[in-house]
């Protein structure tokens, strides 16, 4: 982008607040002058933590150092402090949208000054304060109602751990999971630890809230795409057959819901989304959850922006962290996955635009879970490499080193697939699938099934046609 006079102004004044010989100084001024030079493909977690902090471009590996994530994570909230303070002294805030390295620019009105008033107040003014300032004590001194907390103003995005009443978590996308709120009735279950499966967000799925409860949740006009959490309450070979109601606006949702049978297993994370979601008509989306058989257990709930028909699309990597491309595409961490194994070294890949985002791999023999809409037909992309095997690689041989099988909710999408045959060695194979129907659970159920040698996979696009 070409700045304006204004933006550049506040990049630098930022920046002197942060101190340029900082961490956040030298990170903000960093992926400030990048975004201004056009070159935002290369605001990249490696390039960032090599040019900014001194890290090897030799021995570094995000997954075990997450110096990028934590300074960025800093800098978002320092900047909401700063505007907080003080907006835009150039009309113009600064923000670093959550999952991205890239910053953005807002024009904000610049409200003029409020003329000083004096500081004298007649006796009387204040006589009708102090009298006020008692009532108010007496009545903030009452027992206080039910927990449930409701702000002022609506919100557009929400990402809660039921449950949950501590500090946030991010997530490995650099999403912010907050406190539970919003709700009224129920209780907090803090459950009983055990590993969860299918999931890269165990911390979700250690709380809940149980009961009868529901959500209030004050949202700004406009669509917005739901997403519910579940874990089954009971113990692994202490099964029960047994289910809940969910409700949106006063309307079933899910009936007679068993997280269990769901996901098929105690022990498996289950979540369900829900598109075209719109707040009534007094700007509030209300989620409720009563029993049929069972007691209701909710263990996150997340609202995001949404597009009225279309689910938001799904992009996963087999990497430990996100990615922006240059489209300015959203590429989750690894998730949903269930079995196989993630290559921790990156390799480099030829045939993508952005090479970057399939570096990786999971392998062996294993399967996605990846949650959608039910009333949509999707189009899934798969992308493929061949790390190990060729002439030049640590496995050798070619052709036929590498087969396997890949299943979609129970029709065959490849057999006998051959990476090698089709592109050779270190190069993206890419394969498009139309009009897949998701499971009655509300799944895109991805078999990864080994015939020769361990079967693999390096990226995921799930896109609602």
């Amino acid at each position: 982008m070409i700045p304006s006079d204004n933006e550049r102004a506040e990049l630098d004044r930022i920046v002197e607040l942060l101190g340029r010989g900082t961490r956040l100084g030298r990170l903000l001024a960093h992926i400030g002058d990048k975004t201004f030079q056009g070159a935002e493909v290369e605001l990249a977690e490696f390039n960032i933590a090599t040019e900014v902090f001194g890290r090897s471009p030799k021995t570094f590996i995000a997954a075990d150092d997450a110096v990028v994530r934590v300074e960025a994570h800093r800098l978002r909230k320092k900047l909401g402090e700063i505007y907080e303070k003080e907006p835009g002294g150039h009309g113009v805030q600064i923000s670093l949208p959550a999952g991205s390295y890239v910053p953005k620019f807002e024009r904000i009105a610049v409200a003029e000054a409020a003329p000083r008033r004096s500081r004298l107040v007649p006796i009387a003014v204040v006589a009708v304060i102090a009298a006020l300032a008692i009532a108010s004590l007496a009545f903030v001194m009452r027992p206080s109602p039910t927990p449930s907390v409701v702000p002022t103003s609506g919100v557009t995005e929400v990402h809660l751990m039921s449950g949950y009443d501590r500090s946030e978590v991010i997530d490995d996308s650099g999403l912010h999971w907050t406190a539970d709120r919003y709700f009224k009735g129920g209780v907090p279950w803090g459950g009983y630890p055990r590993f969860i499966r299918r999931t890269s967000r165990p911390f979700l799925y250690a709380n809940a809230r149980t009961g009868e409860f529901q959500y209030d949740i004050p949202a700004k006009p406009g669509v917005y795409e739901l997403r519910l959490f579940f874990l089954s309450a009971s113990r692994p070979g202490e099964e029960v057959i047994g289910g809940f109601n969910v409700s949106l606006g006063g309307k079933p949702l899910l009936t007679a819901f068993d997280p269990n049978l769901d996901a098929m297993g105690v022990d498996m994370a289950d979540e369900r989304v829900f598109r075209d979601v719109v707040p009534d008509a007094d700007g509030f989306i209300r989620v409720g959850f009563t029993h049929a058989s069972a007691t209701p257990t909710l263990n996150g709930i997340e609202l995001v922006p949404g597009t009225f028909g279309k689910q938001r699309p799904i992009r996963i990597l087999t990497q430990p962290t996100s990615f922006v491309d240059h489209k300015g595409q959203h590429w989750r961490a690894d998730d949903y996955y269930f079995n196989g194994f993630r290559s921790t070294a990156r390799q480099p890949v030829s045939g993508a635009e952005d090479p970057e985002l399939f570096t990786t791999e999971r392998f062996g023999h294993f399967s996605y879970a990846i949650p959608v809409d039910t009333r949509g037909r999707y189009t899934v992309i798969l992308h493929f490499a061949e790390f190990y095997f060729g002439t030049k690689l640590a496995g050798g041989g070619g052709t036929g080193s590498r087969v396997f099988h890949v299943y979609c909710n129970g029709k065959t999408l490849l057999e006998d697939f051959d990476i090698y045959k089709e592109g050779g060695s270190l190069k993206v194979v890419t394969k498009t699938f139309e009009h897949v129907r998701p499971s009655a659970q509300g799944k895109i159920n991805l078999v990864f099934e080994p015939v020769v040698n361990n079967a693999t996979v390096s990226g995921i696009e799930v896109l609602e046609e």
